[in-house]
C-alpha cells in the first residue's frame, strides 16, 4: 500500500506583549530575515507586521504586534486595536515576556493572556542576561497560569528557538499553505523603507523625540536595473524637533539616511539614492488625516 500522506499544519500565530520585550527581535530571529525594525525605544512597533516561516510539514504565519499599552493618542488607539485585531482568529498565541524586567503590569498581562482559549506558549525573552537560578523561579511562578508550555529563549543569541518552533508547530492544526514557500512577509516594500528609515531616527535621537516621528514615501523610481531613486519626508510634531533631526550643518539627517540607505540597498539589491526631508506636523498623532497619510488609519 502507498505511504499515506503527513498532514500540513498551518495557522496564525500572534505575540503579544508589553512594550520593549523584544517581539519584533524575536519575530526576526525565527523568520531569518529583518521583517520588522527594532530599537531600544518603547512602542517602536506601531502596526500589526505578518511574517512567514514555513518548512516541509508546516507554515507559522507571525503576526507581530505593538506593544501593550494605556493609549494616549489617536495612533496609541491604533496601535491597540492592531494588538486586537492580531488576536482575533489567532491559531496560537505566544506571550513574550523580558525575563530581566517583569514589572507587574507584566504579570498582570501574562495572568490575562492566559485565560485566552486559543492554544499558548508563554515564551521567557532575554534569557542570556539573567542566571539560571532566577530563571528557574520565573518559571515556577508561572507554571499554573494556563500556558501549555513554558520556552526560554535569547532571540538575541538564538538559544532557545529550536525548541519554540518545535512546541509552535505541536500546536498548530492542520491546515493549507497560506502563502508561497518563498514569502517572508506581505509588508510592500516601500512600507518596510520607510519603516528603516524611522529606525535609525529612533536609535539616534533624543529621548523626547522618537514618538512623535513619522516617515512619508513619497516616491520610489527605479531608474535601471540596478539603481533606485527615494524621496521620503520625516515628520515631527514641533519646530525644535525639526531641528533636532536634521542636527548640525545636516549630520543628524544624513546619519540616518547614511545608515537607512545601506539597509535598504540590502533588502532591494539596488544601488539606492536615498533623499530625506522634514516637515513639522503639529498634533499629528491625534490627526485622522495625518495617521491615513502615515499609514497608520483605514482609509
Amino acid at each position: 500500500m502507498p505511504e499515506e500522506k503527513k498532514a500540513f499544519h498551518s495557522g496564525f500565530v500572534t505575540i503579544v506583549g508589553r512594550p520593549n520585550v523584544g517581539k519584533s527581535t524575536l519575530m526576526n530571529a525565527l523568520i531569518g530575515e529583518k521583517i520588522a525594525i527594532t530599537s531600544s525605544r518603547p512602542q517602536t512597533t506601531r502596526a500589526r507586521i505578518m511574517g512567514v516561516l514555513t518548512d516541509a510539514d508546516w507554515q507559522m504565519v507571525f503576526l507581530d504586534t505593538p506593544g501593550v499599552h494605556q493609549p494616549r493618542t489617536r495612533l496609541g488607539e491604533f496601535m491597540m486595536q492592531s494588538v486586537r485585531d492580531a488576536m482575533d482568529g489567532m491559531d496560537v498565541l505566544l506571550m513574550l515576556l523580558d525575563v530581566s524586567s517583569i514589572s507587574k503590569q507584566d504579570r498582570a498581562l501574562a495572568e490575562e493572556m492566559g485565560q485566552k482559549k486559543a492554544p499558548k506558549l508563554l515564551v521567557l525573552n532575554k534569557i542570556d542576561l539573567l542566571p539560571r537560578e532566577a530563571l528557574l523561579q520565573i518559571i515556577a511562578d508561572f507554571a499554573g497560569a494556563g500556558y501549555a508550555g513554558i520556552i526560554p529563549v535569547s532571540a538575541k543569541t538564538g538559544d532557545g528557538l529550536e525548541e519554540l518552533k518545535k512546541a509552535i508547530s505541536a500546536l498548530l492544526p492542520e491546515g493549507p499553505k497560506y502563502f508561497p514557500d518563498d514569502m517572508v512577509t506581505d509588508q510592500p516594500e516601500r512600507v518596510i523603507c520607510a519603516e528603516m528609515i524611522r529606525e535609525k531616527a529612533l536609535r539616534h535621537l533624543r529621548d523626547e523625540v522618537p514618538h512623535g516621528i513619522g516617515v512619508e514615501m513619497m516616491a520610489m523610481e527605479k531608474k535601471n536595473d540596478d539603481f533606485m531613486e527615494i524621496y521620503a519626508t520625516i515628520y515631527c510634531e514641533r519646530e525644535s524637533h525639526k531641528g533636532i533631526i536634521i542636527g548640525r550643518q545636516g549630520a543628524m539627517l544624513q546619519q540616518i539616511g547614511t545608515e537607512a540607505r545601506a539597509d535598504i540597498e540590502r533588502l532591494l539589491g539596488l544601488h539606492v539614492n536615498l533623499k530625506l526631508w522634514v516637515k513639522v506636523r503639529p498634533g499629528w498623532r491625534d490627526n485622522a488625516g495625518d495617521l491615513r497619510t502615515l499609514g497608520y488609519e483605514s482609509k
